[in-house]
């Protein structure tokens, strides 16, 4: 039988399976001696051991499309970052830093601002101008109220969406409200998996009502703060800015970083007002932090 592992704690995997239900497994023994690690979000074979008690083995890891390693989850659609428009008020470095994250795993991103039911109008053009040129999605909600969600919920429809953003945020009552009506045979492993808990310390994957005849997930995330992007050098970092890339051929050298390079198209488009100075600036700080990182 196939399925998706939905979370994984203290050596058991919880698959949601193609008969609506889900089974509580162990992964064999070959997954350690090849280096295998299951992963939240992984499609898997099991062998069902006990069809009353839902209990069963992993026996195989379908091949991945892509994987994260801060949260570990696999087989992403979409990335949504969650920040509070206010109460706190929202850490833009930090924002781009989990952007320029997926864009260095390529994986689609989306800006989504919770507790807008304490910001006025004027505030909610001012954020999503911030990314013009980007293409990220900008949506503004109130898990609160339930303001706004109908446009979450169709971006959301029909994929597997890692939601997160650092604590405090409303991360988790938004990702209850995304989650009503939705039944799931469970049966008693909710308890085991400790679903309701109001702090998330694993990676656990949500089935969610959207709509639509493609099953949609989100996978609830620990909060972050910090970037996790091992591998990527200071010259690549505007890779990961894609409103860069318009203005990148008006630049006098190949290669060019946007820093201290004479004739560069992207701080021409910045000085006319069509790049974003707080995102041009982030981009900066994050250049220096890679630039002074020390190599191990």
């Amino acid at each position: 039988m196939q399925g998706r592992i939905i979370k994984g704690i203290s050596g058991f995997y919880y698959v949601h399976a193609g008969d609506g239900r889900v089974y509580e497994c162990r992964a064999k023994g070959i997954f350690r001696k090849q280096g295998i690690k299951p992963l939240v979000g992984d499609l898997a074979e099991i062998a069902v051991l006990d069809g009353e008690a839902r209990t069963g083995n992993v026996e195989r890891i379908l091949p991945r499309k892509n994987e994260l390693v801060r949260p570990a989850v696999a087989n992403i659609d979409m990335a949504l970052v969650v920040f509070a428009a206010a109460k706190p008020a929202p850490n833009l470095n930090l924002l781009d830093r989990f952007l320029c994250m997926m864009e260095y795993r390529d994986i689609p991103a989306a800006i989504c601002f919770n507790k807008c039911d304490l910001i006025g109008e004027e505030e909610q053009r001012k954020l999503p101008f911030l990314y013009r040129g980007t293409g990220y999605p900008v949506l503004f909600v109130s898990a609160r109220t339930g303001e706004k969600l109908s446009a979450l919920t169709k971006l959301l429809a029909g994929k597997t969406t890692s939601v997160a953003g650092p604590s405090g945020v409303g991360k988790s009552s938004l990702i209850n409200r995304l989650q009503t009506n939705v039944h799931m045979a469970t049966g008693g492993i909710s308890e085991k998996i400790e679903r309701g808990k109001h702090t998330t310390r694993h990676a656990e994957l949500i089935p969610a009502s959207a709509g639509g005849t493609e099953p949609t997930y989100i996978v609830d995330t620990p909060g972050f703060s910090s970037m996790d992007m091992p591998g990527l050098e200071k010259e690549m970092l505007r890779t990961c800015y894609p409103e860069f890339a318009p203005y990148e051929a008006s630049c006098r050298f190949a290669g060019c970083v946007h820093i201290n390079e004479p004739d560069c198209g992207v701080k021409e488009a910045l000085h006319a007002g069509r790049i974003s100075p707080e995102r041009y600036g982030n981009y900066r700080l994050l250049f220096e932090e890679l630039k002074n990182m020390r190599k191990y």
